[in-house]
C-alpha cells in the first residue's frame, strides 16, 4: 500500500473535467498538496493508506470555487449606501469612504473577513481588484485561501498611489516581492475605461505581454460608461481597447452588460473572458446581459460577486442559482444556462480566465487539491435526484462543511481552521465604528 497524506472518501464527486461526469461512492487521494487519484472507495482503500482519512458519506465533492472578480477589501463597506445608481453610489459615497479610510490596514483587515466569508462559502480562489496588495496577500495567506492580486491602476491620486505609473510601479514592485508564493497569482487590473488613460492602458498592454499577465478592467457596466466614452473619445468603450490592441485571451472584461452582438463577437473572436456578475448588475441596476448568447458565441464566461459593498454577498452558490435562472428568464428557454454550465463557469472557465487551468478548476490527477464538500443530507434538501442540479438550484452556502487548498483543510465542519468567528466579528465592529464616525 502506498502511504499518502489525505484520502476523501464521498457520496458524489463531479469533477468538472470529463463534462457532464459524476461518481459515486469514490475517493480522492491527495499527497503533497496534488490530486493523486481519483478511484472507487473500495478500490482507495486497498491502493493507499492515507495519513488522514475524512469520510463523507452524504456530500458532494466540487472543485473550490473561483471568484473571477471581488474587490475584497469593501466587506468592510457592507451596506453602507444601498439602493444608490452606481455613479451616485461610487462618487457620492463609496469613494468619499475610501479616501477617509482605505489604508495597508484597512485592506488586511477587510481582504481578511472577506476570504473568511467566501472560504465559508467554498471559494478557494478570488481575483481581486483593489489598492495594497501586499496587505491583501498577507490576508490571505493567514485563511491559506488561492488569490489574483490585481495591480489597480487609476489616472487619479488614491491614499495608495499618487497617479497610474505610481500605481503600476508599486504593483510590480509587489508582484517582484511575492510571486514565488504558491497561492498567490497577479493580473494587471486597470480600473476602467472612464478612469484610465490611452497611454496608461498602453503602459498595461506592454507589461501584460511581457510579463504574460491578464488584463481584469470593468467593461460596459452601464449605458452611461458607454455614452460618456461616445461623448469624450468617439468610441465604444470595448471599439476604444480595441485600437490601443487589448483584446486577447488575456483580457476579463467585468460585467460586459451592455455587449452587442457585434461586440459578442469580436471577444469570442479575439479569445477573451467575461467576469459575469448577476446579483451586482441586478442590485446597482446596471442591467441584465445576454449570457446564452455569451455562452452561443462560444466566450469563455466565468462567475464573479464584485464587492460586498454592491453585492452583498461573496456567495458563487447565489451567482450560479441567479445566472441561470436570469438567463432562462430572457431568453424564455427552460434550457438556458443549465446546471453542468453553471458550474463549469464557477470553477474551471474563471480558472482559465486567471491562466491557471492547469492548476486549479477540476478535479483531475496531478492538479492542486482545492476541494469543496457540500451535505446534501438536511429534510430541506431531500430526496437528491441530481447533485448537478441540487448543486445549483437547491444548496446554499450553509451546506458548505469542508473546503481544501493545497490539500491542506480551511474549513472543517463548516469552521474555519486559523481564525475565530468572534475575532472576525470584533474586527468588523471596530471597522464599523471607524467608519460610522
Amino acid at each position: 500500500m502506498q502511504t499518502i497524506d489525505l484520502l476523501i472518501e464521498a457520496r458524489w464527486i463531479i469533477p468538472v473535467e470529463p463534462a457532464h461526469t459524476l461518481w459515486e461512492n469514490h475517493a480522492i487521494a491527495v499527497n503533497q498538496g496534488r490530486i493523486l487519484d481519483i478511484l472507487p472507495i473500495d478500490q482507495a482503500r486497498a491502493l493507499y493508506f492515507p495519513r488522514e482519512i475524512k469520510v463523507l458519506p452524504g456530500h458532494l465533492l466540487i472543485p473550490g470555487l473561483v471568484n473571477l472578480h471581488t474587490h475584497a477589501a469593501m466587506s468592510l463597506l457592507r451596506g453602507l449606501a444601498d439602493d444608490l445608481p452606481l455613479m451616485e453610489w461610487l462618487q457620492n459615497h463609496i469613494w468619499p469612504a475610501e479616501g477617509r479610510h482605505v489604508s495597508k490596514n484597512f485592506v488586511h483587515d477587510g481582504t481578511l473577513l472577506a476570504a473568511a466569508e467566501m472560504l465559508r462559502g467554498g471559494i478557494t480562489c478570488f481575483n481581486d481588484m483593489y489598492f495594497f496588495p501586499e496587505a491583501a496577500a498577507e490576508a490571505a495567506e493567514t485563511l491559506g485561501i488561492r488569490a489574483a492580486l490585481g495591480l489597480t491602476v487609476l489616472e487619479a491620486p488614491t491614499s495608495y498611489a499618487s497617479d497610474a505609473e505610481d500605481c503600476l510601479n508599486k504593483g510590480l514592485e509587489a508582484r517582484d516581492r511575492l510571486k514565488a508564493h504558491p497561492l498567490l497569482s497577479f493580473c494587471l487590473a486597470p480600473h476602467a475605461p472612464y478612469t484610465v488613460s490611452n497611454k496608461t492602458f498602453e503602459r498595461v498592454l506592454t507589461l501584460s505581454e511581457q510579463l504574460d499577465l491578464p488584463i481584469h478592467v470593468h467593461l460596459h457596466e452601464t449605458q452611461g460608461e458607454i455614452d460618456g466614452s461616445l461623448k469624450q473619445y468617439g468610441l465604444r468603450p470595448l471599439q476604444r481597447l480595441q485600437e490601443l490592441g487589448l483584446l486577447s485571451p488575456n483580457l476579463i472584461a467585468v460585467h460586459g452588460v451592455h455587449f452587442n452582438a457585434g461586440e459578442i463577437a469580436l471577444l469570442a473572436q479575439q479569445g477573451c473572458s467575461i467576469a459575469h456578475c448577476p446579483s451586482s448588475n441586478l442590485k446597482l441596476a446596471s442591467g441584465i446581459p445576454p449570457l446564452q448568447a455569451w455562452l452561443d458565441a462560444g466566450i469563455n464566461v466565468g462567475l464573479g460577486s464584485d464587492g460586498s459593498a454592491s453585492n452583498n454577498r461573496l456567495d458563487l452558490l447565489t451567482e450560479m442559482r441567479l445566472a441561470s435562472l436570469l438567463a432562462k428568464g430572457v431568453t424564455q428557454n427552460a434550457e438556458a444556462a443549465p446546471a453542468h454550465q453553471m458550474l463549469r463557469m464557477a470553477t474551471l472557465n474563471g480558472a482559465q480566465a486567471l491562466g491557471l487551468q492547469d492548476k486549479i478548476g477540476s478535479l483531475e490527477k496531478g492538479k492542486e487539491a482545492d476541494i469543496c464538500a457540500l451535505a446534501i443530507t438536511a429534510p430541506e434538501t431531500q430526496p437528491c435526484y441530481s447533485p448537478q442540479s441540487h448543486l445549483v438550484y437547491v444548496l446554499d452556502r450553509s451546506a458548505v462543511t469542508h473546503v481544501w487548498t493545497h490539500g491542506q483543510l480551511r474549513l472543517n465542519n463548516g469552521e474555519l481552521q486559523e481564525i475565530g468567528k468572534n475575532d472576525l466579528i470584533n474586527l468588523a465592529r471596530l471597522w464599523q465604528n471607524k467608519i460610522r464616525d
